[in-house]
């Protein structure tokens, strides 16, 4: 029954949160039924617009993508948890809750990928700031004039065109594989001038539930 169904998968995602310290409260169940319903073929996933610039390979490994994205509207929720992934886990059922009705158009507005979050370091690359920015990219359909979220946390934000650094990488999301991350594709570029060097995007492909999850990590070029 749908019911069940429900409850499956609260307690799963009760489950995995439960390994970041994190508790997902009973009224996630609705939102969690229904991005996993509406992901399961119906519809979807939508994923954010972009342009490939330069694909750059070495002995058919993609060593990084350049890509530029258009100006669009995305909603964002900046938190600061103990952890890294507390703070993703709190910040993405936050917007999942906003995704699944908990807006001005009352409507499931579908999901889109990545889901981002924007990290801050400091200079040398060896510490991750706490707060962190988890945003969603508003679907086409409503970039026109964007469902406003009922949490006054959430804030819809335009972000201007950018051009981006991207380099794949798998699996969890902490603190230091982040930073692992930010040195691996900065040891590549080879010329800091061209990419802000305190300011970093982690995108995330699938559900912070999922545990093999596919990762980017994004440097942005200085404007």
């Amino acid at each position: 029954s749908e019911e069940e169904d429900q409850e499956r998968l609260l307690h799963y995602w009760q489950d995995v949160a439960r390994g970041h310290q994190v508790e997902v409260p009973r009224d996630m169940a609705g939102p969690i039924q229904q991005l996993t319903t509406n992901n399961d073929g119906t519809q979807d996933r939508q994923p954010v617009p972009s342009t490939l610039i330069i694909r750059k390979e070495k002995c058919g490994t993609v060593l990084y993508e350049k890509r530029h994205y258009e100006k669009a509207y995305w909603a964002c929720i900046t938190i600061q948890e103990e952890t890294y992934e507390q703070s993703i886990c709190h910040g993405f059922m936050k917007l999942m809750r906003y995704i699944c009705q908990q807006n001005s158009s009352g409507s499931y507005l579908g999901m889109t990928i990545p889901i981002v979050t924007v990290v801050r370091t400091d200079e040398a690359h060896t510490a991750l700031s706490q707060a962190v920015t988890v945003a969603y990219y508003l679907p086409p359909e409503f970039q026109g004039q964007p469902p406003q979220p009922f949490d006054g946390d959430i804030i819809i934000e335009e972000w201007p065109a950018t051009i981006i650094y991207a380099r794949a990488f798998s699996g969890a999301t902490n603190e230091q594989t982040i930073l692992n991350e930010i040195n691996v594709l900065a040891d590549i570029l080879e010329s800091p001038g061209i990419f802000l060097s305190d300011s970093f995007i982690v995108a995330s492909y699938s559900s912070p539930a999922d545990a093999n999850r596919r990762n980017e990590i994004w440097f942005l070029e200085r404007p």
